[in-house]
């Protein structure tokens, strides 16, 4: 099952789906640019439902403002199925002391917020979202996902990791999957299009892991250019099955409903029509559908705990 913040749905039950985005993100990392608007949130989901949309996947973890609360309203007000996200990102995103005061309890609040509800409400995440170093696992990276493992051996939840200018996707498979036993099939590994090597995203593919691509953001737009090249060699290598795609909307200003664009919308609007016609119907279905629903599936354990 796929768990959204309307409960359980089956896989087939997802439809077209953005599978890497925001619709609320509040970090010192982006200042001014908060996502925190519940209408202009609304709006750009509403858009993305005109354009054919039919799920959005919320990487925005815990502690940077997620807004559980209203995620609910907004799925059913759109049509829009969205799955919402546990777990902890970078250091840097969180205010002095904050990492401090619960690293010690990581495992715990990922399987509570996976399984009884985000703060205090009954919503609960569908997916764990964690964080790597540049080019390496620094401790803080190290700790996340250490907890990340125990999180989903309780619960079965897939493991969705950012990478920094998409480096150090192979340290983080050396841990999760070789050292901790989480199955690749259960990590996608995000803003692989920040570091567009072939070679290095050829050699992910064999390890078995989901490879996520994402853009356009304005946050890192040099990254375009490359983003249909990179797709066009993993198909060429025989990898369309392992490869997702999402919008990674982090500011305000890229908001196409309120903003200056391109937004959640231009996956569909542009980014689709593109990948038909120079990677085929078949590509563009399982990157957009037949992918994120396969990436996001698990076999939910509700009454996991986290190991003593």
């Amino acid at each position: 099952m796929i768990r959204t913040v309307l409960g359980d749905i089956a896989p087939e039950q997802l439809g077209v789906c953005d599978a890497h985005d925001h619709l609320f993100f509040r970090t010192a990392m982006l200042p001014g640019q908060e996502l925190d608007d519940a209408d202009a949130a609304l709006a750009e989901v509403r858009a993305f439902a005109a354009a054919g949309g039919q799920a959005i996947v919320q990487w925005t973890p815990h502690g940077l403002g997620r807004r559980a609360d209203l995620l609910p309203g907004i799925s059913t007000s759109t049509g829009v199925s969205i799955v919402a996200a546990t777990g902890l990102h970078r250091a840097e995103h969180y205010p002095p002391g904050f990492v401090e005061s619960i690293r010690d309890r990581l495992a715990e609040i990922f399987v509570t917020e996976l399984t009884v509800g985000i703060g205090n409400s009954s919503v609960r995440a569908g997916l764990i979202k964690v964080a790597g170093g540049f080019h390496l696992l620094d401790a803080h990276a190290e700790l996340v996902m250490r907890a990340a493992a125990e999180a989903h051996h309780a619960t079965g939840a897939p493991i969705a990791v950012h990478h920094e200018h998409g480096s150090g996707a192979d340290a983080v498979l050396d841990l999760l999957v070789d050292e901790l036993a989480v199955p690749p099939s259960s990590v996608i590994l995000g803003h692989l299009n920040r570091f567009p090597d072939h070679y290095v995203h050829g050699e992910l593919a064999d390890r078995g892991a989901w490879l996520a691509f994402d853009g356009p953001s304005r946050a890192n737009h040099a990254t375009d250019p490359w983003l249909l090249e990179s797709l066009s060699w993993m198909v060429d290598d025989g990898y369309a099955d392992q490869l997702l795609l999402g919008g990674d909307t982090t500011t305000a200003r890229a908001r196409a409903a309120t903003g200056e664009g391109p937004g959640i919308p231009y996956l569909l609007t542009h980014l689709r029509p593109r990948i038909t016609r120079h990677l085929g119907q078949e590509v563009a279905d399982a990157i957009f559908t037949t992918n994120p629903a396969r990436a996001l599936d698990a076999e939910w354990r509700d009454g996991g705990t986290v190991p003593a």
